[in-house]
């Protein structure tokens, strides 16, 4: 039996499997933000004569129970529930009989299944941010622990001048604050409580949406009713670019390791463990957790663009397109963190090749640092480039590669600024309000 379904109607089997597609799948991620959604609800109607205190209390107990069955894994959505919440309703009704029927007072499944999805982006944010978090640390480390070993710098891929492991290490740690910083504005506009706005416009019974905001952890509620419903699929798709962002420096960072790691670089190596063989050449050593976690994040890069074409054009109100976000988003987020953590595991076994600079091939790197020494000795810059530029069409340039290098300006190979990076991603990640504080601040 349906949560819509009367006594003398029925749906077709075909029109069911096509409209329920694959809900379940999906809905199995939702389930405990159901039942906490569900319990905040519960006390809420207790509180306004809804329920009766002693059915409000039932009815929290039984779906603390259910909460708990659902952390143990052996929760199921069964085959004749319609989706999630239809399965904790039916269970809520087995365990205390018709009071679990009074639970979708003041409520519909549009504002239930727009909570569900916040709490859980909402978790899944926390926990991309972690992992973020944990790969910053790591290419602070590695930046000062490579400072002083030297690479090539490219543009347009040609040999430009010299960088550092320092930078380049560092460089990814300071994009990874950028992508935290879009992904805090996506934490703050998914952690608004849209329940209590109904079906999109409201309800006759006297809700108290402040008590269940509170109740979940929210510091603030989606106000107008409508709106409430509109933030379907809006949340959805901002969540999905502060993925992106975070999805680019991975996937630009992939890039280079894999070039890296060519022979024809052979800048950096990482133990036989983390890379893979060829089944016909056997002196391959393939860049494959790199070349996956660049194609994946390619395609993490396209969600906010598949939400966008699926949310155009829709107007107010809730609409059945809205369900196929989640099998949009919920995927890549996985895959997300998937990501993070293998990144984590290949930068943490990367090893860094000494003396990179002293191959022949790398003398040109050295044309500006010899017209900068021309500069300092009075010459005008202009003219020093000249007069290194007629040496190289030459053939007649020459640097001694083994005088220090003098890079002091901020951000550069000798001034790294890595404690400024450090404290701006500490800046941004307490824009990221810890959970546990949030009922403080809203009473407060």
């Amino acid at each position: 039996m349906k949560l819509w379904q009367k006594e003398n109607t029925s749906v077709s089997g075909i029109i069911e499997k096509f409209t329920v597609g694959r809900d379940k799948e999906f809905d199995i991620l939702l389930a405990k933000y159901d039942v906490q959604g569900s319990i905040a609800h519960v006390k809420m109607l207790g509180s306004v004569g809804l329920m009766t205190s002693e059915e409000s209390s039932k009815a929290v107990v039984a779906l603390e129970d259910i909460l708990t069955d659902i952390s143990k894994s052996v929760f199921e959505i069964s085959e004749d529930a319609e989706d999630i919440h239809s399965q904790i309703e039916q269970l809520l009704t087995e365990k205390i009989g018709d009071t679990g029927k009074k639970i979708h007072s003041g409520r519909s499944r549009n504002d239930q299944v727009a909570l569900d999805i916040k709490l859980y982006l909402r978790a899944e944010i926390i926990s991309i941010k972690e992992e973020v978090k944990k790969l910053f640390d790591l290419l602070i480390l590695q930046s000062e622990k490579n400072k002083s070993k030297l690479l090539p710098g490219y543009t347009h891929l040609q040999i430009g001048m010299p960088s550092s492991f320092g930078l380049w290490f560092g460089a990814y740690a300071e994009s990874l604050v950028d992508d935290l910083e879009v992904l805090s504005a996506a934490y703050i506009i998914t952690n608004k409580n849209p329940l209590g706005s109904g079906a999109g416009y409201g309800s006759s019974f006297p809700l108290n949406r402040t008590m269940t905001t509170e109740l979940l952890n929210f510091p603030s509620m989606n106000y107008n009713s409508v709106y409430a419903q509109m933030t379907r699929g809006k949340t959805e798709k901002i969540v999905a670019m502060g993925l992106s962002t975070i999805a680019s420096t991975l996937g630009r960072l992939s890039m280079d390791c894999c070039l890296y790691l060519n022979q024809n670089f052979s800048f950096i190596s990482f133990p036989d463990e983390l890379t893979t063989g060829s089944s016909i050449m056997p002196h391959k050593k393939n860049p494959d957790v790199f070349e996956l976690i660049r194609g994946k994040c390619n395609r993490i890069q396209s969600i906010p663009n598949e939400l966008s074409l699926l949310l155009a054009n829709l107007p107010s109100g809730y609409h059945r397109d809205l369900q196929l976000t989640k099998e949009i988003l919920f995927p890549a987020i996985e895959e997300l963190k998937g990501c993070l953590q293998l990144a984590i595991i290949m930068l943490s076994n990367i090893e860094v090749r000494d003396n990179i600079l002293a191959d022949e091939k790398y003398k040109y790197l050295f044309t500006v640092e010899a017209i900068n020494e021309l500069v300092n000795q009075g010459v005008p810059f202009r003219e020093a480039y000249q007069q290194i530029g007629n040496l190289v069409d030459r053939n007649e340039f020459t640097f001694d590669t083994t005088k220090p290098l003098h890079h002091t300006h901020e951000g550069s190979m000798g001034n790294l600024m890595n404690d400024k990076i450090v404290k701006s991603m500490t800046t941004v990640l307490s824009k990221f309000f810890h959970l546990e504080n949030l009922n403080h601040m809203v009473k407060e």
